[in-house]
């Protein structure tokens, strides 16, 4: 690895970092009735998207730091006969797994504190609804940092649908995607569902 590598690597991690805690803060601050009427907004355009397609598992996120809360959709799609799994951690530089879902399911919280299934089944989603720390209009998704999602649509095969969840104050210009970075199939926010325009 090369000075100017290095350099580019460097200014890719701060741009990123500095992105990262601008809307992480950004979404914390919206305030809970705005949250829940931004939401409701969502959650309307996702059922509208999933009555489109057949499928048979839903894989989401356990709504952490302010990100939208999938469970009460995800409780109504199993009513209907769908499975919902939730994401595990199973290594460092691995994919996740899903696991089974219920909300009766025991839960437990992992290494980052975030309540997992205890047990359960392990499945292959067919559509996975992905909390965004940030998006751009290209599709690409800024999460956390630690490129579970990336690793795990690399590998699922045959690919889930991505879905990205946010909010519209979560838009950026851009986050400088990079090779690794897939970008999502679908985006939804509180103004509606939209498939990107893909571009780097």
């Amino acid at each position: 690895m090369n000075a100017a590598t290095v350099h580019d690597d460097d200014d890719l991690r701060r741009f990123r970092d500095d992105l990262r805690a601008r809307f992480l803060a950004a979404r914390e601050a919206i305030v809970p009735a705005e949250h829940a009427r931004l939401s409701r907004d969502i959650e309307a355009h996702v059922e509208t998207l999933l009555g489109g397609w057949r499928i048979g598992t839903l894989g989401f996120c356990w709504p952490v730091r302010g990100e939208f809360d999938a469970r009460p959709l995800v409780a109504r799609a199993l009513a209907r006969g769908l499975r919902g799994a939730l994401p595990v951690v199973v290594g460092a530089d691995a994919p996740l797994a899903f696991r089974q879902w219920t909300p009766r399911s025991e839960m437990r919280e992992d290494r980052f504190g975030i309540p997992i299934p205890a047990a359960g089944a392990t499945l292959a989603p067919d559509v996975i609804l992905m909390p965004v720390v940030a998006f751009d209009g290209g599709g690409f998704r800024l999460g956390y940092g630690g490129g579970f999602f990336d690793r795990s649509l690399a590998a699922l095969d045959p690919r889930p649908l991505a879905v990205g969840i946010g909010f519209e104050c979560l838009r950026a210009d851009t986050i400088r995607p990079q090779p690794y970075d897939l970008p999502m199939d679908w985006l939804v926010t509180e103004t509606g569902a939209r498939q990107p325009r893909n571009i780097r």
